[in-house]
């Protein structure tokens, strides 16, 4: 499908020019040089420092890379299913901390009507939400996302944007702040904290490191190496529409220009993920993490059919992590597999029993917000004693296949004859 974010702009009009440039981001992202040293802004340069600056932090111990480390693919850096913050270091999250390789700016989030609007116009739209930065889509800006941990009780624990810009102050790269944004900088208080979050927003869009594209998958796109006869059959299963079905959600197809995908349409799903004990939020039975609906999000919430949505999330390096979907609930890769293929076949394998003996199948939303489950693509459409989509053998070939999108492969030179 040939076209651009001018001309979709041109042809439906102003107001859809950001998710015009959002539909091009996802079909053809840029790649950046991953052997180009990096030529920070001023800006990103000062957004490194804060980065992992942990005396911004309530207890002096978190930076914005104690949760996104950038040896772990800007991810978590271990298995916990939440990571533990807060004034005096105890305090748990809610949900898996994302990776922020393969960010992208500018994805705001589009409401069901807005999507539906341009879906009449554009047949390869979904009528759904899309866009926005984490879990649930609800910042629409980085500098948003970068703020949030700021202030969250579990994470940096500041009490206010004063607090953190007293820290910063007494940073030893406050003199270069002010070089930077001006002087009196830190009269305009508002305005200092809104350059501070520039910065590292700049930060994560110039640094080559947030969005490498050296991957053995990119490495054989460009032609480099061919893949193995395990990954090769992963990949199949992975693209099988009537099998795992995964690049529907999981766009593995390069764009037009030959740019390389990020293995991400943005979307939201519900997937019935089963209720995670290790979260302690979770202690409290009437407390559900819904998503599009609440209890971070708000916005969304008078649209019940939100309920249970979360971020279709970049599957690049996704096998470096120990800690896969929303709540952390599964630790390894071959068995969050599992999951997505014996949910339906198998529910007893994942789901606890209720009190009056039932499987209480997608146990983590309320029984009335179950039905927003998909229950209708594959290969989520399967009954109980149905044989999986996937064997144990197809499992290791998507795991094999998945392996590839990891960064930091090293070509093997050529041998000269």
């Amino acid at each position: 499908m040939l076209f651009s974010a001018m001309r979709l702009t041109e042809r439906f009009g102003a107001p859809w020019a950001g998710l015009a440039a959002l539909l091009v981001a996802t079909l053809l992202p840029a790649a950046a040089a991953a052997d180009t040293k990096p030529v920070y802004s001023d800006a990103a340069a000062l957004g490194k420092l804060i980065f992992f600056d942990a005396t911004l932090s309530a207890s002096g111990k978190m930076s914005c890379a104690s949760c996104h480390s950038p040896s772990h693919a800007y991810g978590p850096p271990n298995g916990l299913a939440a990571q533990l913050g807060g004034a005096d270091m105890h305090s748990q999250g809610t949900r898996a901390v994302p990776s922020l390789r393969y960010v992208l700016n500018r994805t705001p989030m589009w409401s069901h009507a807005q999507a539906a609007s341009l879906s009449e116009r554009l047949s390869e739209m979904d009528n759904a939400p899309v866009g926005g930065f984490g879990w649930d889509g609800r910042f629409n800006r980085l500098h948003d996302q970068a703020s949030f941990p700021l202030f969250n009780p579990n994470e940096m624990a500041n009490k206010d944007p004063a607090a953190v810009l007293a820290k910063l102050e007494q940073a030893p790269y406050a003199a270069r702040f002010k070089e930077v944004f001006g002087q009196n900088i830190f009269v305009d208080r508002a305005k200092a904290f809104a350059q501070a979050m520039y910065a590292i927003e700049r930060f994560e869009l110039e640094d080559p490191s947030f969005h490498p594209y050296t991957s053995k998958f990119d490495y054989y796109l460009d032609g480099k190496l061919q893949l193995t006869a395990q990954e090769l059959r992963g990949k199949k299963l992975f693209n099988n529409p009537a099998g795992g079905n995964c690049a529907s959600c999981h766009i593995d197809q390069v764009g037009v220009d030959g740019s390389h995908p990020l293995f991400t349409d943005f979307n939201f799903q519900a997937l019935g993920v089963p209720r995670n004990p290790e979260l302690r939020a979770n202690a409290d039975p009437k407390y559900f993490d819904m998503g599009l609906c609440g209890p971070l999000r708000t916005d969304q919430s008078s649209d019940s059919s939100n309920c249970g949505l979360f971020k279709s999330v970049s599957l690049r390096n996704t096998a470096t992590r120990q800690v896969f979907f929303h709540n952390g609930r599964f630790h390894t890769l071959k068995d969050a597999l599992r999951f997505y293929v014996q949910r339906d076949t198998s529910p007893a394998k994942w789901y606890p029993k209720d009190l009056h003996g039932k499987i209480d199948k997608f146990n983590d939303l309320p029984v009335a917000l179950r039905v927003n489950v998909d229950t209708t693509d594959e290969p989520l459409t399967r009954k109980a004693g149905d044989r999986p989509v996937w064997s144990e053998r197809d499992i290791d070939d998507v795991a094999a296949f998945l392996a590839t999108l990891n960064d930091g492969y090293v070509l093997k030179p050529k041998l000269s004859h």
